[in-house]
């Protein structure tokens, strides 16, 4: 009696016996179980879901469409900053030998990757030809023009602080008497693209901060409807990381739907804008095309979104599900 009682306590040690493998897979079900619940939750109250998931999307459109912005305009000064270029007038009591060795000097110079020299001849018949006043420059004695070499950086020199540090170096050379450099604007684009920066910043975290207590408080409101069923899982033995779970799972598709709103968002946005914008950029002989709407974008945004839903949850059931006790 005692061997066939030990015997089945053996059998009965064996069939509750479960290996790591088969613990994997229940948890992964029991997850994904969980993770279709919570989803489903979200359909049952598909008005208050869908305000919370635009608010979170709408939230998240502001600075995504702001950082693409940023972005473009980068690129847009990247590409005005390509096109700058240094003039420099040559004295007038200078000879062209000297101005062959001048170019021959400035040739090797590393900051420089071509130079166009502008004789003060040709740049009259340039002057007469475009400005329209060819019959009165006939009555000039002498020709007012310099002599000028257009001097183009490399991609490494076209900074403002690069660009200026080169012009005080040419402006060195015995033979050039005035430099020019149309700076200036560049420098203000650069102050205006790092404050738009800011500017970003500061609105995502305010934005990204309002998000997560939107959702926080949104999983309060879900913990507290269904107190009762959490008391009775309690009960039961339930612990707090599977009560927890489910409501981790609704912040989750929160931020997962509502990435998605804003990435589709600040597509149309973009799609509105695209026109407006490269007419503004066609006034100053550019050709662009707006971009930012990559897949790295996309998943900047959803992975972003998803974890502001996480953090509204977690911030909620770590707090409220601890004080649902059963007395």
């Amino acid at each position: 009696m005692s061997l066939l009682f030990k015997g089945r306590r053996q059998g009965g040690a064996q069939r509750l016996k479960i290996s790591p493998l088969q613990k994997l897979l229940m948890f992964f079900n029991d997850n994904l179980r969980q993770a279709i619940s919570s989803l489903g939750e979200l359909t049952r109250t598909p008005l208050a879901s869908f305000m919370t998931i635009a608010v979170l999307g709408l939230s998240i459109t502001l600075p995504s469409a702001l950082y693409v912005l940023v972005k473009n305009l980068d690129r847009v000064s990247a590409d005005w900053q390509q096109a700058s270029e240094v003039s420099i007038f040559l004295r007038s009591d200078i000879n062209n030998k000297d101005i062959q060795q001048l170019l021959t000097r400035l040739r090797s110079w590393p900051e420089i990757e071509k130079l166009e020299y502008i004789s003060a001849e040709k740049a009259l018949e340039e002057f007469t030809s475009s400005s329209g006043f060819g019959d009165a420059m006939q009555y000039l004695d002498d020709n007012p023009l310099p002599n000028v070499i257009l001097v183009y950086p490399t991609q490494k020199h076209t900074t403002p602080s690069s660009a200026r540090h080169l012009l005080d170096k040419l402006l060195k050379e015995r033979e050039v008497e005035v430099g020019k450099l149309d700076i200036e604007w560049l420098e203000r684009l650069h102050a205006v693209v790092a404050i738009a920066r800011e500017l970003v910043f500061l609105v995502a975290l305010l934005l990204f901060l309002s998000v997560i207590l939107t959702i926080g408080n949104t999983i309060r409101l879900n913990i507290y409807n269904k107190r009762d069923e959490i008391l009775v899982m309690k009960l039961v033995g339930a612990t707090d990381a599977f009560i927890q779970r489910p409501f981790m799972y609704t912040g989750f598709w929160y931020g997962l739907l509502g990435g998605i709103i804003a990435w589709i968002t600040v597509a149309l946005m973009l799609w509105w804008m695209s026109s407006s914008i490269k007419a503004v950029i066609a006034l100053y002989n550019q050709s662009f095309h707006l971009s930012g709407l990559d897949f790295s974008v996309l998943f900047g945004m959803l992975g972003i979104s998803i974890l502001l839903g996480l953090a509204g949850s977690h911030l909620s059931v770590r707090r409220y599900v601890a004080q649902i006790e059963p007395k």
